[in-house]
């Protein structure tokens, strides 16, 4: 990729599919891929898998295609999964629990420190041996294990201040899962996740499909 080359967010967003079906190809022992191949599996046309790989060197090679390690290899570098993260998770209910008790989550690199919550029945407690801890301790926390990542499973009523209090101790990215758009400051990354949304996404695609079938 040339420095300073603006690559869109529909690329970025595609590059962990590749990424995902070249994983479950390696484990298959299948050890070259063509584009039109990886095409049919992805959902994406052959052209644009290539246009997109070609942002950060292309990778294949002219008949011959794509050796699936390598290119598996050097899209994690893209996204930077050749990196370990310290993570902490704020808001220790169902979803950060769930989050906690995710293997694919270590499997990765990202590595859960500790929860943090303000209710009293749960500090104390253990997910997969990682201590919830009380929600009071968070700044003191970041600044010591010099953590970077932080998960927001908060109502949203409290969201905008825990996301202030970890960017403000030094947490560089953010992954949302509150049902509100969280300002932060520029120089920090975040992602919103949003389990209603794509629900609602899903029921209009269900309604539309079902249209038809009801008159």
């Amino acid at each position: 990729m040339k420095k300073g080359k603006r690559i869109s967010d529909a690329v970025i967003r595609r590059l962990p599919k590749y990424y995902r079906y070249l994983g479950d190809l390696i484990s298959s022992d299948i050890n070259r891929i063509s584009s039109s191949e990886l095409s049919k599996l992805t959902g994406f046309t052959a052209s644009q898998i290539r246009q997109d790989l070609n942002n950060f060197g292309g990778f294949g090679q002219q008949g011959y295609g794509y050796d699936t390690k390598r290119l598996h290899v050097e899209i994690g570098k893209i996204l930077g999964l050749d990196k370990k993260y310290k993570v902490i998770i704020v808001g220790a209910g169902n979803i950060g629990q769930a989050i906690a008790n995710y293997a694919g989550f270590y499997e990765e690199g990202f590595e859960v420190l500790a929860l943090f919550d303000k209710n009293p029945k749960l500090i104390g407690l253990k997910i997969r041996d990682i201590e919830i801890k009380d929600v009071d301790d968070l700044a003191a926390f970041i600044k010591r294990n010099e953590v970077e990542f932080g998960v927001i499973c908060t109502p949203k009523e409290t969201s905008q201040d825990m996301a202030d209090i970890l960017t403000e101790n030094g947490i560089k990215a953010l992954w949302n899962f509150a049902p509100l758009d969280i300002k932060v400051p520029e120089h920090v990354s975040i992602e919103d996740v949003r389990l209603n949304e794509s629900l609602y996404t899903l029921t209009y695609y269900y309604s539309r499909n079902n249209e038809n079938t009801e008159e």
